[in-house]
């Protein structure tokens, strides 16, 4: 293949590769909208090289392979620049696949139609090489497609350019800068197209001018985006951000000169009226010695400074934002400034409000767990037995028969509804009332011995006690006794068949010491840990005997409140002794609240 070259082809080659190169480099350089400028310039040097290559051969098949090559640039010139409109506006569609789709068909058509023109001629009738001219040219007859594909490209331009005008035509002053020029740029070489196609302005009858405007214009357009950042938002964003910050901004030098501050650091300020550029910080900040602090250690950290202005104080939270270079060195320095007074105080109000709040939803998850599961499964197991009995279905002997574990379940309901109302009124706000009295605590175990004598006749479980105490003790008598109930119930259920349970009371000091020991399953240390914290907790007994976790958390509470002292002792697999030290009566000592583990 010989080259020939002149003036035209020179320039366009030498053109071609300058924007080429220039659209390489800014594809890589920069990204996002940007870059599909850079591929809408590298379609044009592509042209505007390969046309130059194709004005400086002399043989048909040669020019025919260049033409081949100019239309990987023509063929998608226009639909980058569309894609670039859209890309630069920022264009959502929910169909993106198919509208990928429909801007690349005609480019794709056009391509395949041109490398097989051969064989249909639709887009080039007739091609033939004119050499009367002083170098070579091509002399080409257009097909019908060939309209199709200018129609195409003058449609995509059009609507790429609308799309930006529309898109910013009441923006920003410098937006409306970038718009002109971009529309110039896609515009001004399609009017020279124009002329060329009308045969209003051909001053070289076979000589193409089209390519020509596109390097110009994009040549200008590529070094304009390379030295001024042209189509960036950096300029706007700037500004528009500065402006809208609510927190006090300051831009210092590595002289702690200001650079820059934005509105909203005057109200921060202390002498807005010296916030001038170039100013030090020094004079600024001469009364807070902790900012200057601050400002001298250029390290990303924050502080807050306390301010007293007239008779208020203010919490300022400061944050420092050190500039480094690619060195790592320290630049300058952005501080931040937001006034927190009021921000704390709401905090504090919210984590007491949250603290409340949770230890609401804790009783009500916990009164209604117990209510829809521990309460309701025996109740409507009775109303379905009942029910069954009138019906015919369960006979009278059969009834009677089942009476007794009616019994125990409606003793354990009730152990348990007693528990969930005592509970219950002593999470209210104000808790419930001691009502201290003198009393004898044997009477009171007895009592609840014998209330719960069948239960632990069914397990074949002896209760022995042992009274040594001789003082009465002093406290409330109906929390004690739910204590002791709860406590007596406890080693029923977690001792085995044929157990036993020993009971006993002694003087030590001050106090009248109760214990209730077991010889069953015992507490893992885990477990012993949640009472300790006041955590529920629940564990299956011996005989898969269920439970709510109330029982001991009242336990905990009902022997605090009355100014008493729990010890449990306990060993897995050996057993559980709970002791409870109440006050003596007759004597008037001040007991400290502890739980000894």
């Amino acid at each position: 293949m010989e080259f020939t070259f002149n003036p035209f082809s020179v320039t366009l080659i030498f053109s071609g590769l300058l924007v080429g190169g220039l659209s390489l480099y800014i594809a890589i350089k920069v990204e996002d909208a940007t870059r599909w400028v850079a591929i809408t310039m590298l379609c044009a040097a592509i042209w505007g090289f390969f046309y130059g290559l194709e004005l400086s051969v002399a043989n048909r098949e040669a020019m025919l392979f260049f033409i081949r090559l100019e239309y990987l640039g023509i063929s998608f010139l226009a639909a980058f620049w569309l894609f670039f409109s859209l890309k630069y506006t920022s264009y959502k569609s929910k169909n993106i696949g198919l509208l990928v789709v429909l801007i690349l068909l005609i480019p794709v058509l056009t391509y395949l139609l041109v490398l097989t023109n051969e064989i249909h001629h639709l887009h080039y009738k007739s091609f033939e090489v004119i050499t009367a001219a002083s170098f070579p040219t091509a002399k080409i007859e257009v097909g019908p497609w060939y309209y199709v594909n200018l129609i195409y490209i003058y449609f995509a331009f059009s609507l790429g350019s609308l799309i930006i005008w529309k898109r910013f035509r009441f923006s920003d002053q410098l937006f409306k800068t970038q718009t002109r020029l971009l529309l110039l740029g896609g515009l001004f070489p399609l009017v020279f197209n124009f002329l060329y196609q009308t045969h209003i302005f051909r001053p070289f009858d076979v000589i193409d001018l089209t390519p020509f405007a596109f390097l110009f214009t994009y040549l200008i357009l590529g070094f304009a985006i390379l030295k001024y950042q042209l189509f960036s938002l950096k300029p706007i964003a700037r500004t528009k951000i500065m402006e809208a910050i609510t927190k006090g901004v300051l831009v210092l030098d590595s002289n702690t000169k200001i650079v820059d501050y934005n509105p909203a650091f005057n109200s921060y300020s202390f002498t807005p009226k010296k916030i001038k550029v170039a100013t030090k910080a020094e004079v600024i900040f001469k009364e807070s010695e902790e900012i200057l602090e601050l400002i001298a250690r250029k390290q990303a950290t924050s502080i807050e400074s306390k301010i007293v202005s007239g008779m208020q104080e203010k919490i300022y939270l400061i944050e420092a934002i050190p500039l480094l270079d690619r060195k790592s060195i320290t630049n300058g320095l952005v501080l931040l400034f937001e006034d927190v007074t009021e921000q704390k105080s709401i905090n504090e109000t919210l984590k007491n409000q949250a603290i409340e709040l949770q230890q609401l939803n804790d009783l009500k998850d916990k009164y209604f767990s117990i209510i829809s599961h521990d309460l309701k499964g025996p109740i409507f197991g009775i109303k379905e037995l009942i029910h069954l009995t009138n019906c015919g279905v369960v006979s009278r002997e059969e009834f009677m028969n089942m009476l007794p574990e009616v019994s125990k379940n409606m003793e354990q309901v009730a152990l348990l509804l007693e528990n969930l109302l005592a509970w219950s009124s002593s999470q209210l706000k104000g808790g419930e009332v001691v009502n201290y009295q003198e009393f004898d605590i044997h009477k009171i175990l007895s009592q609840q011995k014998e209330i719960l004598e069948r239960i632990a006749t069914e397990k074949k479980i002896g209760i022995s006690i042992d009274a040594q105490a001789k003082f009465t003790a002093k406290g409330d008598k109906n929390m004690i006794e739910l204590v002791v109930r709860n406590l007596i119930n406890n080693a029923i259920k977690f001792s085995d068949i044929g157990g036993k349970i020993r009971i006993s009371t002694y003087d030590e000091l001050a106090f009248l010491t109760i214990c209730i020991e077991d010889f069953g399953k015992g507490i893992s240390v885990e477990n012993l840990s949640k009472i300790r914290n006041g955590v529920s907790f629940t564990t299956t007994g011996q005989n898969n005997e269920s439970g709510t976790g109330l029982g001991l958390l009242l336990v905990k509470e009902y022997i605090l409140k009355n100014n008493g002292q729990l010890e449990v002792h306990s060993e897995e697999g050996k057993g559980t002794k709970f002791c409870m030290k109440l006050p003596i009566a007759s004597k008037d000592i001040l007991c400290t609240k502890e739980i000894l583990y």
